[in-house]
């Protein structure tokens, strides 16, 4: 009986024991539903800001100061960069060190003025590594740290030795030999041969059985041109871009053979952002260094069906619209792998504005009253303003606080900013021009940019200016300025060797002022010239 009561007693402080268990679990479980409904609802973790966060460089392709509506246009809408511009820094004096594409690009990823090395400009279809595997680089600074890297989009820095690439084999030296763990590219530049994609090493689906060949000849007397076949063309050339049709578009130099390499215009932004997604949830876990390297508002501007029509200004608007989705896909990818509070997003510009750049697709015609430049004189090709100063946003959530900043910052010294972020000392003989501006890009307290910025056309042709505080200072080797007025036809312009002129008082560079302050003229013209012939200003 006693082992009864005992059992009984036993039991019912079981059952009370169960009780209150059952109470306490349930309890629990609610508690653990309102904690995870708490992080469904609350803002991603807060980034340390010693923590090595994600960088993201994304870089437009002939995208002007007034080309987007955080900046100035108003007749549409990129609703996907105003963001990061409300959210981040928008600089009103960011540029980009030349006014054309490939010395731009050599300068982002050397840290080094393009004017210092030979053979900087436009880069050909067959042109061989235009920079030295031995030369550090943007890459390597992050390589070096630790971070995950690739480039994914335009590269036209050309590829292989000396002879040129070889384009039915191993394509190096090439970004793999400059930092990049992986590279997914257009080789050249589109509105060059050939139009097929690069990966790693190798373009991408190419039979063997059908070789590519790449040339500056024409392959055979019945080889279809812009020329010979000039009504079969779904967009006609104005100037230059006449040789190998592809696509129903006629491009700069030949090539034959390749075709289940070759991709279609229409697809290059999602094939960008397809790839950029698969690299960053591949490194969601590890630091990682993209550079997106867009193509969209470059000639032949062919955007995707779903974007044509997108605005009332013709294509090269409706790329600017699918320039913006892509940042905006990318950004919706960080926010879905819950990297938003842990990555610095730069978005800038390769160089101005362009209209007529070799084909026939209203540019100029529908383009009304938008100004590409926004305020500013000249475009691609230029070294007025509108040839070097571009959009240029930086965007890191949690660190980066909402301003509009006028520091002077370049994206040549990218490198040497990065550097800092990530703890990286710099070899002495690397990134020449480079400037430590991370506290300017972070908008810290006291944030300082560039003191001066040599600005550049084209390769080694010696069209140059000095801009120094509200002082700028042209130099003109050949006497020769292009695309000064964006809103025309593409045109040469005779001027003088050395003009000057005040940016605060005169912002379109309209009057020169060399006559009325000839001490300022020869400082600037002496400052410029030891500039180039130093071989460093770091």
């Amino acid at each position: 009986m006693g082992n009864g009561i005992s059992r009984k007693t036993n039991n019912g402080s079981c059952l009370h024991r169960a009780s209150e268990n059952m109470l306490k679990t349930s309890l629990s479980v609610m508690l653990a539903f309102a904690f995870m409904q708490s992080l469904w609802a609350a803002p991603q973790r807060q980034p340390d800001p010693f923590e090595k966060p994600n960088v993201i460089v994304i870089m437009a392709d002939d995208l002007g100061y007034g080309d987007l509506s955080c900046y100035g246009a108003d007749s549409f809408k990129t609703p996907h960069i105003d963001r990061l511009a409300a959210g981040g820094i928008r600089f009103t004096n960011g540029y980009c060190s030349a006014s054309t594409c490939t010395p731009t690009r050599y300068s982002l990823l050397t840290g080094t003025y393009a004017f210092r090395k030979r053979g900087t400009g436009i880069a050909p279809p067959n042109s061989p590594a235009i920079i030295h595997p031995d030369t550090f680089t943007l890459p390597d600074v992050m390589k070096k740290a630790g971070y995950a890297t690739a480039v994914v989009g335009k590269w036209h820095l050309g590829l292989g030795g000396e002879d040129g690439p070889d384009w039915n084999g191993d394509l190096k030296p090439g970004p793999l030999e400059l930092g990049f763990d992986s590279c997914f590219l257009l080789p050249t530049t589109n509105d060059r041969v050939p139009q097929v994609y690069v990966q790693n090493h190798r373009v991408l689906n190419l039979d063997p059985k059908d070789p590519l060949w790449v040339g500056t000849k024409k392959p055979s007397e019945d080889h279809p041109t812009g020329l010979t076949h000039r009504s079969t063309l779904k967009m006609d050339w104005s100037h230059g871009h006449n040789s190998t049709i592809h696509n129903g578009i006629s491009r700069i130099g030949f090539y034959t053979g390749g075709h289940a390499a070759r991709f279609r215009d229409e697809d290059l932004a999602d094939k960008w952002v397809e790839k950029s997604i698969e690299f960053i949830e591949a490194n969601r876990d590890n630091p990682f260094f993209l550079f997106f390297s867009s193509h969209d508002i470059h000639v032949p501007r062919i955007p995707h069906e779903r974007f044509q029509g997108a605005t009332d200004l013709g294509f090269r608007a409706d790329s600017i619209i699918q320039f913006d989705w892509c940042v905006g896909e990318i950004m919706k990818t960080l926010k879905k792998t819950g990297l938003l509070n842990n990555t610095l997003v730069i978005v800038c510009s390769d160089n101005g504005p362009v209209m007529d750049d070799g084909y026939k697709d209203f540019a100029l015609e529908k383009l009304g009253d938008h100004r590409a430049a926004g305020p500013f004189s000249g475009g691609k090709y230029s070294v007025y303003e509108g040839g070097t100063r571009t959009p240029f946003i930086t965007y890191w959530r949690g660190i980066v606080k909402p301003a509009v900043s006028e520091e002077l910052v370049c994206t040549i010294d990218l490198a040497n900013s990065l550097a800092t972020l990530t703890s990286q000392k710099l070899p002495e003989d690397a990134c020449l021009d480079s400037f430590n501006v991370l506290r300017a890009l972070l908008g810290k307290a006291n944030g300082k940019g560039r003191d001066h910025l040599v600005q550049q056309n084209n390769g080694n042709n010696g069209s140059y200016a000095l801009l120094q505080g509200d002082w700028k200072l042209h130099r003109y080797d050949r006497k020769i300025a292009r695309n000064v007025v964006v809103e025309k036809q593409l045109m040469n312009r005779k001027v003088p060797p050395y003009m000057l002129f005040n940016l605060k008082d005169d912002p379109t560079e309209s009057k020169n002022v060399i006559a009325e302050h000839p001490e300022i003229a020869e400082r600037m013209q002496k400052q410029l010239t030891e500039i180039i012939e130093s071989g460093r200003t770091r």
